[in-house]
């Protein structure tokens, strides 16, 4: 909620960038809410957190929808990037606000549409066999169709996008060191791009890699639930929690670590419109 109320206060929403920020933190919103929605059934009623009920199928299906587009925005974000980077160098393609804006819209529709899929009949409420143990009544052909393709891409294509960008850096200051220029700005931008990279990685691997394991082993488990309480429930509420703690995570690697919307955060607590001018610059 910070992150969007600054960027929208600050007026830079015209920036590409600034628009799949805005959407990524909206996607962190709707699954810390829909995660909440989930948490407060389970106190409740923990026994349809167990059991399945068709109570659960629209709160895990906001679940799904909001981390599906969680994970597109990060790969939009990270293909913006190298864009912008590479644009900065040659290429004759720009990203622009419009094109931003189709983005949002595609990750948008393709999580809602893979997200309300069992609200649309693809659901195990009357199935006894094909049941998730973990997040019933979601059958297991859907979680694996919904978890591994798209642990995949979150971790694939942003893998190749920054080192993308980190090799146009190099070879721009490569160029520039055999012109005899100073390098540092570009050594710099190198570093941070690398550091960040790394940051995204580790985020993105402690998040959703237990999540995934917990869905392969529901996908091979044969057991009864009762047999499995309590410990593989624990898990599964610890895998929402490291999912959570992601949300928390990308507006402080993305925005809040930004040095430019950290001054905005500044200016927004000055009185005057000048002392907002002045933090502001």
């Amino acid at each position: 909620c910070t992150v969007i109320f600054t960027r929208m206060a600050t007026k830079d929403l015209h920036k590409p960038i600034s628009i799949l920020f805005c959407n990524l933190a909206f996607s962190d919103l709707f699954t810390s809410f829909s995660g909440f929605w989930i948490s407060m059934l389970f106190i409740t009623n923990p026994d349809i957190t167990i059991f399945g009920s068709e109570d659960m199928l629209a709160p895990y299906a906001l679940y799904t929808m909001s981390i599906l587009s969680t994970i597109y925005n990060l790969v939009s974000i990270g293909i913006e990037r190298y864009l912008a980077v590479a644009e900065s160098m040659r290429t004759r393609f720009r990203v622009v606000r419009n094109h931003s804006i189709a983005a949002v819209l595609i990750n948008w529709v393709l999580a809602l549409f893979l997200g309300c899929l069992p609200l649309m009949g693809w659901n195990c409420l009357h199935m006894e066999k094909n049941l998730s143990v973990l997040y019933s009544p979601f059958c297991v052909d859907y979680l694996v169709f919904i978890t591994l393709p798209n642990v995949v891409v979150a971790f694939i294509i942003p893998l190749f996008t920054y080192l993308g960008i980190i090799i146009i850096l190099r070879k721009r200051k490569l160029q520039m060191k055999a012109h005899g220029q100073a390098t540092s700005t570009y050594k710099s931008a190198e570093i941070q791009v690398a550091r960040t990279s790394v940051f995204i990685w580790l985020l993105a691997l402690i998040s959703y890699a237990p999540f995934s394991a917990g869905v392969i082993f529901d996908a091979i488990n044969h057991q009864c639930p009762i047999d499995l309480y309590p410990g593989i429930y624990i898990f599964r509420n610890f895998t929402a929690m490291l999912i959570t703690a992601n949300c928390l995570g990308n507006p402080i690697i993305y925005t809040l670590k930004a040095k430019t919307l950290g001054a905005k955060l500044q200016g927004l607590k000055c009185l005057s419109t000048a002392r907002v001018r002045a933090c502001t610059i």
